[in-house]
């Protein structure tokens, strides 16, 4: 796999593709620029070797040319987050960005316009890819958010950089941090799957039972597991189709010895509300007109225990409905038994957009081993697909 460390970029025009798909508010200021800041560490190793950067990113899904979704609204945030005052062409190929790009001097840094103004980039389309690759000398992907998708940028564009293209920092410790936790684990393994439903993480849950010794199931996925057991679940969240699979996911996991653990009791809600009436109940005798919103004090005893007693930690979707207050906690305590794992060695990763904002919002972000920047490529991986992204970087 090569990285940046394999190249010295003195003198040469990185192309890096970055997934600055940043959220903007209604005036077009960056409210949150966790993306710009995760491409920092590269782009200071290519501008410390005497190197500049040309950055190619898309931001939202533009039907053509919308100027709302010009990357020119995060040049300021750029700027000041990479200490560089950032250059930008307004398209990001055509004559402009060639002449941008050549009178590109060493340590500044070039901005393209927004990539998927153009159909071509997401159809994958070859001349676009080699217009875009004429722009720089090494080829870098960075975007571990874009690398299942097969696009121009983060794919195709590979193919005209044989022996000058490489993962950036970033790209390089996702790999290394799913590696980590899919083939170079240490035992035992516990993969905590929470969100509200089976059927969008069944291909995960089949790719990772060779690979772990324990799953936690939590959030709404957990009453469909109960009902397929015989459980009253009440007026609680389930896929009435998926229970059979349900019931093959355990018999699979008992044949590969693997544990799984469901919530045992609930926080159970009158109404799907921050200020309804609540109550701890057996998750198996939900009443009707209630439904489990969150784990309850029980199930929490019991997952901190596997928790506290595993060395390698993957967490994908929390164990409530974490947005509102009152159904919050178990999520939190989950968070603070991985980050207690964490500080005792236990190597914890993070991903999923949900987990991913639970452990922002409540401060545990920075107690874990890695938190993973892409939900989809993640869950890709997880899946155990070869991403388009990265193989045609390894290739």
């Amino acid at each position: 796999m090569k990285t940046l460390e394999d190249f010295n970029f003195k003198n040469k025009k990185a192309l890096i593709r970055v997934d600055f798909n940043v959220p903007l508010d209604e005036k077009f200021n960056v409210t949150d620029a966790t993306r710009i800041e995760a491409a920092k560490p590269t782009i200071d190793k290519i501008l410390a070797d005497g190197g500049s950067v040309i950055l190619m990113s898309h931001l939202g899904r533009p039907k053509g040319v919308e100027p709302k979704y010009s990357l020119k609204h995060i040049l300021k945030t750029a700027s000041e987050v990479l200490r560089v005052d950032v250059k930008f062409s307004e398209n990001c190929i055509g004559d402009e960005a060639k002449s941008a790009s050549a009178d590109l001097k060493p340590g500044e840094v070039l901005l393209l316009e927004n990539l998927r103004f153009h159909s071509e980039e997401e159809a994958g389309d070859v001349s676009f890819a080699k217009e875009l690759a004429a722009l720089g000398d090494i080829y870098v992907n960075d975007a571990f958010g874009t690398a299942h998708r097969a696009h121009a940028s983060t794919t195709i564009i590979a193919q005209f950089f044989p022996n000058e293209k490489c993962f950036g920092t970033l790209l390089a410790k996702e790999i290394e941090s799913l590696n980590r936790v899919l083939k170079n684990s240490e035992k035992p393994v516990t993969a905590v799957l929470g969100g509200s439903k089976v059927s969008s993480k069944i291909t995960v849950i089949e790719n990772i039972l060779d690979k772990v010794d324990h799953m936690i199931i939590g959030g709404g996925m957990t009453f469909t597991f109960v009902k397929a057991l015989g459980g009253k679940i009440g007026d609680s969240i389930c896929e009435d189709d998926k229970l059979e699979l349900a019931i093959e996911i355990l018999r699979l996991a008992k044949e590969k010895g693997v544990q799984i653990h469901i919530p045992v009791d609930v926080v159970a809600a009158n109404d799907f509300s921050n200020d309804a009436e609540t109550k701890i109940v057996d998750v198996k005798e939900i009443p009707d007109g209630w439904q489990g919103l969150d784990a309850g004090p029980k199930s929490l005893e019991n997952f901190k225990k596997v928790i506290l007693e595993s060395k390698t930690i993957l967490w994908n979707g929390p164990l409530g409905v974490f947005e509102m207050p009152t159904f919050a906690n178990g999520t939190i305590q989950l968070g603070n038994y991985i980050a207690e794992a964490t500080e005792k060695g236990a190597f914890s990763l993070v991903g999923g957009g949900d987990s991913v904002s639970a452990v922002k919002q409540f401060g545990l972000e920075s107690k874990m081993s890695y938190v993973s920047t892409g939900g989809g490529a993640m869950l890709e991986m997880l899946e155990g697909k070869v991403l388009p992204g990265i193989s045609a970087v390894l290739d």
